[in-house]
């Protein structure tokens, strides 16, 4: 972001309170964390059940911000420390509103392509893959973590410069309309579904709905020059296509597989596929990268990824799609995929000092990445015995008690030694494995993490390894913080 006063003012319709000390200064970042405030940028004050952004203007000037984004005056002692240090104070009716007027503004003045990312699973790896990928052979900037939402998504396209030449954009989205919402502003070029699963059917109701909801990306494509990435593994490639109306619209579509060649349901003009896949002793993928219709010849090139699970197969092509589409040599796609990490608490293996292994993959769970999980684990050389330990997953609704059997179905079919369900949908997933088999003594119903991490401390020997795996709110980092501690 390089704006003044007068052009935030005038985007947000703001009131300037307080003059800057030179009114041709830019303001060059945006925060709403005045911890986070570095010298230049613009701070923005929300209001929160908690804490209100207001309450730490004074802080985030003497930290360094340009300017000060408010909904009420501040007052007078923040007025003067303001003049003294230069920065402008401007009034807004809603400051979070006033992010994406901001956004909207930006987006205008950016010259590189904006590729909007989203799906059921996958999105934030599949994003973090697009991202270092294109930055093989391009400057990018891409979504912090999964900043995915209405204040992250602006907040993201503020974090380029006209000059950045990509910039990756993670979409989240709840319910029906919300993607069409942030495309107007995001206003992407390209748009990439990783797939449609069973994530926010509380709200949305069927997978057929979940699939509308998610074409909202796709049809917000310029027809002519946007391009669409669709998983052909999909059963609903077919429907976003249809949906978004591509082929009318004169917009290619890239379909992508992890497992094959893509078939014809999306009638794509390209297709990027893996070949050969097998896993190491440790999990991660090898594969011969495929592709055709991207580049000159065909493409068959080895791969191997630093991400565990086969799962990350189909994120690798999806993000393969995008690097040769954006015209990298496929050496070059290749290597940035072998150097991709993956993010704290998403398929983290971590040595604990008890000689056992802990794979932290708490930071978020669905049905679909629980049964993913659950394979990659499985898929490890452990040389003693295996335990999972599953929490609760969100937003599911009246299809929560289902889903939750359903991950411990899939459980009792893998050899895994014990499982520890924890919370009180957990308890059907013991209640799904108990039904398909799974002796009753393996598995353990905790109520917390207390009770967890006295259970493993009973259970656990060197050589030993454990899974975690839980929605973000259940807060099972802290099983694994607890036995690395």
């Amino acid at each position: 972001m390089r704006l003044n006063a007068k052009q935030v003012a005038a985007c947000t319709g703001g009131t300037i309170l307080v003059e800057p000390l030179d009114a041709r200064s830019l303001m060059t970042g945006v925060t709403w964390d005045s911890r986070e405030v570095q010298d230049g940028w613009l701070y923005v004050a929300l209001p929160g059940e908690r804490v209100d952004g207001h309450d730490f203007v004074a802080a985030a000037l003497r930290a360094g911000a340009a300017g000060a984004l408010v909904m009420q005056a501040p007052d007078a002692p923040t007025q003067l420390l303001a003049r003294e240090m230069g920065a402008a104070v401007i009034e807004v009716a809603a400051t979070a509103a006033a992010i994406t007027d901001l956004a909207r503004e930006w987006r205008s003045h950016l010259h590189g392509r904006v590729i909007g990312v989203t799906g059921s699973t996958g999105k934030t790896t599949t994003k973090n893959l697009v991202r270092d990928v294109a930055a093989a052979g391009r400057s990018v900037v891409a979504t912090a973590g999964n900043q995915n939402n209405e204040l992250g998504v602006p907040r993201t396209l503020l974090a380029a410069d006209p000059e950045t030449e990509v910039v990756v954009v993670e979409m989240g989205m709840r319910g029906a309309g919300q993607l069409a919402e942030l495309c107007d502003f995001v206003r992407p070029d390209w748009g990439l579904v990783t797939n449609v699963g069973e994530s926010h059917i509380e709200l949305l109701g069927s997978r057929d709905a979940i699939a509308a909801a998610k074409a909202e990306l796709l049809e917000a494509l310029p027809a002519g020059t946007g391009r669409a990435f669709v998983n052909g593994a999909d059963g609903y490639a077919g429907v976003l296509a249809e949906r978004a109306r591509l082929a009318e619209r004169g917009i290619p579509c890239v379909a992508f597989d992890g497992a094959g060649r893509p078939g014809d349901a999306a009638a794509p003009a390209a297709r990027v596929w893996a070949e050969d896949v097998s896993l190491d002793a440790e999990g991660r993928p090898r594969f011969t990268l495929r592709a055709e219709g991207l580049t000159q010849a065909p493409v068959a090139e080895p791969c191997a990824l630093s991400l565990r699970g086969l799962h990350n197969v189909s994120n690798a092509c999806a993000a393969a799609a995008v690097g040769l589409a954006l015209g990298l040599a496929p050496a070059q796609v290749a290597g940035a995929l072998a150097s991709s990490l993956p993010e704290a608490g998403r398929q983290e293996v971590i040595a604990a000092r008890g000689g056992f292994t802990i794979v932290n993959d708490a930071y978020n769970a669905n049905p679909d990445s629980m049964r993913a999980s659950l394979a990659t684990f499985c898929s490890l050389s452990v040389p003693g015995r295996r335990y999972a330990v599953l929490g609760d997953m969100g937003e599911l609704g009246d299809f929560a008690a289902e889903c939750h059997r359903g991950v411990g179905r899939a459980a009792a079919a893998l050899p895994l030694d014990g499982l520890i369900c924890v919370g009180e949908l957990a308890s059907l997933i013991a209640e799904g494995a108990e039904g398909a088999g799974m002796a009753p003594e393996k598995i353990t119903r905790a109520a917390g993490v207390a009770d967890v991490l006295g259970e493993l401390d009973v259970l656990l020997e060197p050589g030993d390894a454990v899974l975690v795996k839980a929605s973000h709110f259940m807060g099972l980092e802290r099983v694994a913080e607890g036995l690395v501690s």
